[in-house]
C-alpha cells in the first residue's frame, strides 16, 4: 500500500494529516499543491478530478483519492489502528470528535483563504476587513476550546491521550499567531501545545519542514 498526500505546507487541514501519518509511522510521498500560484493550483483540472471541492488535503491510497482531513484521519485510524488516535471509551471518543469539530467546522472553514477572497470579490471587503473576519472566528473558537479543555484536558486535549483533537489544535494555534491574535489568554491550550510540539510526529509535520516550504 502506498500513500501520497497532496498538500500545501501551511494548510492546517493538511498539517493534521501529516501528524497522523507520522505518528502511525506510515511512509508517504508529499505532492505539493500551491494554493496561490497561478490563481491556485487546487483549481486545476488534475486536482479537481481528485476532489471536486478543490480543497486540500487529498490522500491517495494506491491511487484512490480520499479528501477532507477528518475523513482521512478516520480512514487511517480504521486501517492502521495502532498507535491509536481515538480513545477506546465511548464518551472520550465523542469528546475528541467534539473538540476536533470545533476547529474543523467552527473555525477553519470560516477563516480560510477562499472565504477571505470571496469577502473581497463579492462584498469589496479590503484585506484588513478580511483579516478581522478571520480573527473573529478564530478567537471565538479558541475561547470555546479553552473552556472545554478545562473539563476534558490533561497533557492532551482529552486526558493524556493523543488524539485527533490535538492534531487540530496545533495548526490552529499557528494560524492564530499568523493573524496576530493575542493567545496568552488561552493558558490551557498553550500548555497542551507546548507538550505536543516537541514530539517527533509534530516536528516532522511542521510547515517549515515541508518540501514546498517557502523561505
Amino acid at each position: 500500500m502506498t500513500y501520497a498526500l497532496r498538500s500545501y505546507f501551511r494548510s492546517s487541514a493538511s498539517w493534521r494529516v501529516r501528524i497522523a501519518l507520522n505518528h502511525k509511522g506510515l511512509a508517504y510521498e508529499t505532492v505539493p499543491v500551491h494554493l496561490l500560484r497561478g490563481g491556485g493550483e487546487q483549481h486545476g483540472d488534475a486536482h479537481h478530478k481528485l476532489n471536486p471541492m478543490e480543497q486540500l488535503p487529498v490522500l491517495l491510497v494506491d491511487g484512490i483519492a480520499i479528501a477532507q482531513s477528518v475523513a482521512i484521519l478516520e480512514y487511517l485510524e480504521e486501517r492502521h489502528p495502532e498507535p491509536a488516535l481515538l480513545p477506546s471509551e465511548s464518551v472520550a471518543r465523542a469528546r475528541v470528535r467534539q473538540l476536533t469539530e470545533v476547529v474543523n467546522s467552527g473555525i477553519q472553514p470560516l477563516q480560510n483563504l477562499f472565504v477571505m477572497q470571496q469577502l473581497g470579490l463579492q462584498f469589496g471587503a479590503p484585506r484588513e476587513a478580511q483579516q478581522a473576519w478571520s480573527r473573529y472566528w478564530i478567537e471565538r473558537g479558541l475561547v470555546a476550546l479553552e473552556e472545554l479543555v478545562g473539563e476534558t484536558g490533561g497533557t492532551c486535549c482529552v486526558g493524556d491521550f493523543l488524539s485527533f483533537a490535538d492534531l487540530a489544535l496545533v495548526p490552529q494555534l499557528y494560524n492564530a499567531r499568523r493573524f496576530s491574535i493575542s493567545i496568552e489568554r488561552f493558558p490551557r491550550l498553550l500548555a497542551i501545545e507546548a507538550g505536543l510540539v516537541t514530539r517527533p510526529a509534530f516536528v516532522a509535520a511542521h510547515p517549515d519542514q515541508q518540501p514546498d516550504a517557502e523561505a
